[in-house]
């Protein structure tokens, strides 16, 4: 079992999915340690899974945002609820060489059998090449109503 072909195991099938999907997946238990970090959140972030694995989420979530960060990854692990669970969540992020970048996310809270939090889930994408087209287009917008406001009489 667990060998490619015909006879391998479902296990070993979500694990492969999971694992090398270009998608980043990431695991954080109950006090946002990172417990899985998987091929697509090295390429996203940078980060090998040997230098994410055992370290704070604070490693891909920028300084000003840490705080409400906390609270809030907090609150959910101590109610098991959020109201982002059905819902997209955009925020911005920390690469491994600094730079920062637009990512989209969905949740989802991990528990064990006796419904216990365990921690969080997170899929997350690329987003920051649509939000900087998107921020261009918002600034020419702009720009445009302004010379329109100024060249209209009266």
């Amino acid at each position: 079992m667990g060998a490619p072909g015909t006879d391998f195991s479902r296990d070993w099938l979500y694990r492969k999915i999971v694992e090398d999907t270009q998608t980043a997946i990431v695991f954080a238990d109950r006090e946002g340690v990172v417990k899985f970090w998987n091929t697509g959140a090295e390429s996203l972030f940078g980060y090998g899974k040997d230098e994410a694995l055992g370290k704070s989420l604070d490693l891909i979530v920028p300084e000003k945002h840490r705080k409400a960060h906390w609270a809030g990854y907090h609150r959910v692990m101590e109610t098991g609820h959020t109201a982002f669970a059905k819902e997209t969540l955009k925020v911005p992020a920390l690469r491994k060489d600094g730079s920062r970048i637009s990512l989209e996310f969905t949740i989802t809270i991990v528990r064990d059998e006796d419904g216990r939090t365990l921690g969080v889930a997170a899929v997350f994408n690329d987003v920051t090449e649509r939000w900087q087209k998107e921020k261009a287009l918002r600034e020419r917008v702009t720009e445009l109503e302004a010379k329109l406001k100024s060249s209209t009489p009266g």
